[in-house]
């Protein structure tokens, strides 16, 4: 196993925390009146405004060269070390994620002052409970901008050009190892980071404790994290929330389970300290949840 079993379970049951999550964040910027009116699931405006104008059937090529520009832009950063220009993206891009998450629930002006805060302390005095807890919400923010701009066959198209690109970003060049390498010790890490002195017993942690409150895992202290990217939580979770678009509740909560399936098959079948693209086994998941999704519809 890549991890330890009580490390594995958690990352799994975060994973699927997140996953339900965002569904539920998602489910609430649905407009009930306009979608029993026109018999298509409409949603609500945003906090922070409009949707990008992007057709649903093409939707896949914008974002896809998105994460390419931004990947150059931020190897660019980390090559020429400039540290806080990185810090303050990753800050705004957090604050304004919280602030669509939290809106769901509160108005705008409390979610952003909420999400603020939060962002600050995520990005300045980083410890385990706040890393998580944001990234909990994190990606539900995101899939109430994504996830009415896809339909099932653009996301599909959108999951497997990411899977394709995890996988020659680990295995060929690489540069994906160096991005999260890099954010960990920037301690800005975008996804799940779950130090080993969190699943082990209380008495073993006593001498760990400053180590786990500070996200400590440059090369001045040897703590082993487990690591799961922002891309690999939030990318399930924009399929799911078009299976929720186009097909309804119950039908979405299908795809986050077989998308743990596959994350967890990785993690068995994965080997301690070394790196793997996680969408490869993840997006399968979610194509096999689809399928299983579509059969059900038969006999419910």
């Amino acid at each position: 196993m890549k991890h330890s079993r009580k490390i594995t379970l958690l990352l799994l049951l975060l994973f699927i925390l997140a996953q339900c999550i965002g569904l539920g964040i998602l489910y609430q910027y649905i407009d009930p009146i306009q979608t029993s009116e026109t018999g298509e699931t409409t949603f609500k405006d945003l906090p922070i405004g409009e949707r990008p104008p992007i057709e649903e059937t093409t939707s896949y090529i914008p974002i896809i060269l998105a994460i390419i520009i931004g990947t150059v832009i931020m190897l660019f950063l980390i090559k020429r070390q400039i540290t806080w220009l990185w810090k303050l993206w990753f800050l705004i891009a957090v604050v304004l994620a919280l602030t669509i998450a939290f809106g769901a629930f509160v108005s705008s002006f409390i979610a952003f002052g909420g999400a603020l805060i939060l962002g600050i302390w995520k990005i300045f005095k980083p410890n385990f409970i706040i890393q998580t807890g944001t990234e909990m919400f994190v990606y539900g923010g995101l899939a109430a901008i994504f996830v009415p701009l896809f339909s099932i066959f653009s996301i599909s198209i959108l999951i497997v050009l990411i899977a394709l690109y995890d996988a020659y970003a680990v295995w060929k060049s690489k540069h994906m190892i160096t991005l999260a390498k890099s954010q960990t010790k920037a301690k800005v890490f975008a996804g799940l980071l779950i130090p080993y002195a969190v699943g082990k017993k209380k008495e073993d942690t006593k001498t760990k404790i400053t180590k786990i409150t500070k996200l400590s895992v440059s090369t001045k202290v040897k703590v082993r994290t487990a690591l799961l990217g922002g891309g690999d939580i939030g990318f399930p979770l924009i399929f799911a929330g078009v299976v929720l678009k186009e097909f309804g509740l119950w039908q979405s909560f299908i795809i986050p389970i077989f998308a743990a399936l596959g994350l967890a098959v990785l993690l068995y079948i994965g080997k301690p300290k070394k790196f793997y693209p996680a969408m490869p086994f993840i997006g399968t998941g979610c194509f096999v949840g689809l399928g299983v999704m579509l059969l059900l519809q038969l006999f419910v």
